[in-house]
């Protein structure tokens, strides 16, 4: 497996952090794949994975480069460069851009395990890989990005809730699969046999990123680390769970989609993030739904978790049961 050795002052100083660029990389990374983890995720791929391969279909090399680049164990280390705190996709991107053309190609050899195809021995690959990137953030991810911020903001809320109330080794134990606080400050952060490495006095950031399937792990030289991970899936697909016509109709469509929401603890914040709307109708329905006992809240650290009471939980499976196909009612 592969673990890093952490201090307790790298532990301490280490955050979480929202990146644009890792959020463009881990889409990048789904239409490559094209396997969608929710509904969510499908419908977008479904309406972005065309476009993007017909581009890629005009551009064999670009093709070809990402095919090599993102690997079954191992990404390229210059297509996905360390997030920083505070950091534009710009600046991320660039960063992409500037890459040596030699460092290119042998991150290339490391993720292929074996020789670069002849075509990709050429100048120029920095620039495709950041054009390519520049495409996936301007057509597929920007137009969606200020419901994505909400989404990932929730998670750092409530991942860094989670540090304050169980320390740092319930939180990373949690964050993707193959992470786990190992004890003597190791953190394990992949299933994979690769060297452990020392972090002590180094930059640690953990980046939330909306797709469910991917994350990953990087590191610039031996100052600055950080460990991508797909944000909550409760958070990821908030579409995914429709609200009844019937509810809708009993507690009003805004009020009902809060309700459904909550078949797993969600904060207020994190409610804003999955609902759209804003913080003081989330409060007004949140109240609303306590009065009635179909919701209740209880205190984690500092933050208040809602979830539904069993009579929430019979109301919402009594409507849905209602509006399934075939479903007979007199």
């Amino acid at each position: 497996m592969g673990w890093w050795q952490i201090n307790a002052d790298t532990l301490a100083g280490s955050r979480f952090v929202i990146s644009p660029f890792a959020e463009a990389f881990a889409s990048l990374r789904l239409l490559h794949t094209a396997e969608a983890a929710h509904p969510g995720e499908r419908r977008w791929l479904d309406d972005h994975l065309p476009a993007y391969r017909r581009r890629l279909a005009g551009d064999p090399v670009t093709a070809q480069l990402i095919s090599a680049g993102i690997g079954r164990d191992w990404t390229a280390d210059f297509l996905a460069p360390t997030p920083r705190d505070g950091e534009t996709f710009e600046q991320g991107v660039a960063q992409v851009r500037a890459a040596d053309p030699d460092t290119a190609r042998a991150d290339l050899a490391v993720s292929l395990r074996g020789p670069v195809p002849a075509r990709l021995h050429r100048g120029d690959l920095p620039e495709r890989a950041a054009d390519l990137l520049t495409y996936v953030w301007t057509t597929a991810v920007l137009p969606y990005w200020p419901h994505r911020r909400r989404v990932l903001e929730a998670d750092v809320v409530a991942r860094t809730a989670q540090v304050s109330r169980g320390g740092w080794a319930s939180a990373l134990d949690t964050l993707r699969p193959g992470t786990q606080w190992l004890g003597e400050n190791r953190l394990q952060v992949n299933a994979r046999a690769y060297p452990p490495r020392e972090l002590s006095g180094a930059e640690l950031v953990f980046v939330p990123i909306t797709t469910q399937r991917i994350g990953w792990v990087s590191w610039e030289g031996t100052d600055r680390y950080a460990l991508v991970y797909p944000c909550a899936g409760a958070l990821a697909d908030p579409g995914g769970r429709p609200v009844p016509t019937s509810l809708g109709a009993l507690l009003g469509t805004a009020r009902a989609g809060v309700l459904v929401r909550l078949g797993s603890p969600l904060s207020t914040s994190q409610l804003v993030a999955v609902t759209g709307q804003g913080l003081g109708s989330v409060g007004r329905h949140l109240r609303v739904l306590l009065d009635a006992g179909l919701v209740e809240r209880r205190r984690a650290g500092r933050s208040v978790l809602y979830s539904r009471t069993a009579a929430g939980q019979v109301l919402v499976e009594a409507t849905e049961a209602g509006h399934r196909p075939g479903t007979r009612r007199s």
